[in-house]
């Protein structure tokens, strides 16, 4: 098999491992804090090992740069359509917790850490099997990698926050739209935003992704990476909620905000 089916076939595998403990968790946890804590884990490890692949894909120049953000945009729609109100970033569940639509953000925040790192850890062991071309060398190399951002921290910094601003702006407005179509409007806007800014720093702007791909990686200090994947991401959905949630209520004469009444969780 080719470098890009094996990839694609670990890909299916690893989505529909993830699935299946999904779906056992709402078996067997259905309804609780605990089972709400297992599937935002799950989740993210899903986002996190897939991404994974991806940037090795991407990285090695196996794939031209349009089936690359092809594979971008379908990973980004079977991930929101498999998610189950998972977060799978940090920003988003802190967004999600100031408007009272998901609680205990602490605790949801560890475990999307906690599942990043668990990613970062098990795709080496995976990757060392040889199953491709693709992964013998990247096995033979160490899995080392080179982080995109280098020398340029606050245009990095600055491509994550605006990165992170649009996303959680378009993300308030299409809540109002029904989530099969939402779904692909927000896998072609991630798709968008990696093309705009993904040369840069690879346009993750969500921590959790960030520390399980990129800082392992050789070129900056942790601060560094720090500064640029957490802090501008946090900033820029600081900057999103802070416009529509104040701004824009103050300027329209009203009280209410675009992300609607808050709401309590089921």
């Amino acid at each position: 098999m080719g470098d890009l089916s094996v990839s694609l076939a670990l890909l299916g595998v690893v989505v529909l491992l993830c699935e299946l403990l999904r779906a056992a968790t709402t078996r067997l946890f259905g309804g609780t804090r605990i089972g709400e804590y297992v599937a935002e884990s799950v989740s993210t490890f899903q986002l996190c090992a897939c991404t994974h692949e991806l940037k090795l894909l991407g990285d090695a120049g196996r794939v031209a740069p349009r089936v690359a953000l092809t594979l971008t945009y379908l990973a980004a729609a079977v991930h929101g359509a498999t998610f189950r109100g998972a977060a799978g970033n940090p920003c988003g569940a802190l967004a999600r917790t100031c408007h009272g639509s998901l609680p205990g953000a602490a605790a949801r925040v560890t475990c999307q850490f906690a599942a990043a790192a668990a990613a970062r850890s098990a795709l080496p062991f995976v990757w060392a099997l040889g199953l491709s071309d693709l992964h013998r060398g990247h096995a033979l190399l160490g899995f080392g990698c080179v982080s995109p951002v280098g020398s340029a921290l606050l245009r990095g910094a600055a491509v994550e926050l605006g990165c992170a601003f649009t996303m959680q702006t378009a993300l308030a407005h299409l809540q109002a739209v029904e989530e099969r179509y939402r779904i692909h409007a927000t896998a072609l806007l991630v798709t968008v935003l990696v093309y705009a800014g993904g040369s840069v720093t690879g346009a993750v702007f969500n921590p959790a992704l960030a520390f399980s791909v990129l800082f392992s990686c050789s070129g900056n200090t942790f601060l560094e990476l720090c500064f640029v994947y957490w802090l501008g991401p946090l900033l820029g959905t600081a900057a999103s909620l802070l416009l529509l949630d104040v701004v824009v209520p103050q300027l329209s004469g009203t009280k209410d905000h675009v992300h609607g009444p808050r709401r309590k969780s089921q």
